[in-house]
Order: C-alpha cells, then structure tokens, then sequence
C-alpha cells in the first residue's frame, strides 16, 4: 500500500529533526497527518493485521524460494519479512479454520426445528442420503467421515423415534467408543455396577476415566455425543501442533548435529516448513472449495501437490543444511520416521485429552 509521508523533516511527536521516513528517537513513521478517510481505514487495518510490505514481501520466498526465509532470518536480514512466530499463529489459524469448514457440512448435521412429522422424518432421510454420498466421496477425510457416520446414526435414531420405536433395547445398546452408555443412566449406576463384580474385572482407573467422560458426553449431548467428541478433538489438534514444532527443532538439532547451529536456528526452520505447508496445502482445500472441478483432475492436482511439497522440502534442506543430494535424501527419511513417531505420539496425546477431559459446560 503506497503510503503519503510528509516533506517537513522534523517529529511531529518529539521534535526530533529526521533523516528518513522514521524517527530515530521515538520511532514514529513520518506520515501525512491529513490523508482521505479510505487511506486512514486501509492504513489501520493493514497495521493491525500487519498486511503491509512484509507479509508480501515474506509470502514470495515462503512458497516458492525453499529455505530462503530461514537463511535469512539467521544472517539477520529480518526487517523485511514478518517474525517466524507471529507468521506461524497467523497462518495456523486460516489454517486450521479452512481445513474444518471445508471437511465439515454443519448443514449435514442439524435439522430444523419446527415442522410436520413427516417433513422432519423426510428430512432425515434427505440428509442421510446426502451423508453417504460424501462417505463415498474418495477425497473426504477420515475426521471427517468418523463425525457423519455419527451423524447418520444420530438421524437413524431420530427416524426411530419419530416412527414410535423407542424400546429400551435400542437405548441399551448404544455404544459411544466401546463404552454401552446406554446400559447405565449415570457414573454413580456404573461405580454401583462395579462394585458387584470381583475386585479381578473391575475396571482400572483409566477405563474408570474413560467411562465417566463418555457418560457425560452422552448424557449431556444424547444422540450428538460422537460428534461433540471429535469437535473437542478437532480443537485440540492445533494446540498439539504447537508441541510439534520444537520436538521436530529437536529433530533437525540431532540430524544436523555437525552443524553446531543453535537450537533456534532449526526452530525458526521448522516454524517456516510448517507455515509453508499449512498456507499451500489452505490454497489447495479452498480451490477445492470453490470450483467444481471433477474428481480425476482433483486427484491430478494432489498428486503434484504433493510432488511439490516433497521436492520444497528437499530444497529447503539443501539450502539451509548445505548437504549434498545424496545426503540430503537419506536425511529426509530418516526425518521423515521420527517426525511420524512424534506426530502419532502427539495425536494419541490429544485424543487422550479428548476423552479423559470433559468440555467446560457453556454459559
């Protein structure tokens, strides 16, 4: 954005007499105090989402010049490009919120209220129909799919309902993750239950957790239960790929041990690589988004997708790690291996808080 500074040369906030479009006293940029309404306004919001000459000039080489922005951040070339971390939450968030509106359909999820018996039994079925043909769909994602399968039953269970079946059989036999909800109405029928079995198969303490969390989720959301555990769990996953970044630092640390770089040094590297990675891979989802391009020429685009990616990473190591070709491979998949153990570790981490933890009840 093109910005309008003053010809005078002295600080309008100190006094101080200038030798650029900044003072070196106070640090207060030189600009036309009487500007038009629309420049103030784009002036503000650019500050305040930091959408000026940095986020442009950081967005270039972080998609298309591997390791560029980290060799630079190192050498101390950094006034030109946004800081690694305040990029990295930015980026996490469109992120993250491109990737859970796009995998999910609320309007699958709910159904109206108000209505006839019929309609809303109709409607059921409508949407039913409509979560298998996204089940079906190949490029659907496994999140994704676990959440309208639960969905569907949650509507089959409404169908029921609606037609007059609600034996007590079919409440017994409902089942959230392993644990027969149905069979007990709360966690003190479960402990009483317990208690009438030998101290040999009762339940350890963490299927004890387990069982009261799933209760409550139960009791609390009915047939929504499943849903609401994989959205609890969809909203922890960014906090775990907080914990990811410096383990895979770490990563970097012991495989390019020689280089006696600092841990930051391959902090900052890893904050870049996943910046690039969340913001490339947003474009490709929001492409998916608003085009109505087929299936096959989608998966065309995936797979040099993930070329791409592939070959960024390589690159990117080549260019900060300074390794030869040869190297550079073997160290990308012995990488590769223990960036997948630490992110299943992290995974199973989020999935225990999931379901060990419950959701604070809202207000």
């Amino acid at each position: 954005m093109k910005k309008h500074y003053r010809h005078e040369n002295n600080c309008l906030n100190c006094g101080t007499i200038l030798e650029g479009h900044f003072c070196h006293n106070c640090g207060q940029e030189n600009l036309e105090m009487k500007e038009s309404f629309g420049h103030m306004m784009r002036h503000a919001i650019s500050d305040y989402f930091h959408f000026d000459d940095q986020f442009f000039s950081t967005l270039k080489p972080l998609l298309f010049k591997p390791g560029k922005l980290t060799v630079e951040y190192n050498t101390g070339h950094r006034a030109s490009y946004l800081h690694p971390v305040k990029m990295y939450i930015f980026i996490s968030v469109i992120y993250f919120l491109v990737l859970f509106q796009t995998g999910n359909d609320n309007k699958l999820y709910k159904i109206q209220d108000g209505g006839s018996k019929t309609e809303t039994k109709e409607g059921l079925l409508q949407a039913n129909a409509a979560i298998d043909k996204t089940i079906n769909d190949p490029h659907t994602g496994e999140n994704t799919i676990l959440g309208l399968k639960a969905a569907k039953e949650a509507n089959i269970e409404s169908i029921k309902r609606l037609d007059g079946d609600t034996s007590s059989a079919a409440e017994t036999d409902t089942v959230l993750f392993g644990v027969s909800v149905g069979k007990f109405k709360n966690y003190d029928q479960y402990l009483a239950d317990q208690k009438k079995l030998p101290e040999n198969k009762r339940d350890g303490l963490f299927k004890k957790m387990f069982t009261k969390n799933m209760l409550y989720y139960h009791e609390r959301f009915g047939s929504q239960a499943k849903e609401m555990v994989i959205e609890n769990f969809n909203h922890t996953i960014p906090k775990m790929m907080f914990l990811i970044l410096p383990l895979f630092a770490l990563i970097l640390y012991i495989t390019f041990i020689r280089d006696k770089k600092f841990y930051v040094e391959h902090m900052i590297y890893s904050f870049h690589l996943h910046c690039f990675f969340f913001l490339f891979t947003a474009f490709i989802m929001l492409f998916q988004a608003i085009t109505s391009i087929g299936n096959s020429i989608m998966q065309w685009i995936y797979f040099a997708a993930t070329i791409y990616i592939i070959w960024y990473i390589y690159k990117s190591l080549r260019v900060v790690y300074h390794r030869s070709k040869f190297r550079t491979i073997t160290k990308m998949f012995g990488m590769s291996f223990a960036y997948f153990f630490v992110f299943m570790c992290c995974m199973t981490i989020a999935i225990m808080l999931t379901i060990l933890f419950r959701p604070m009840p809202s207000e």
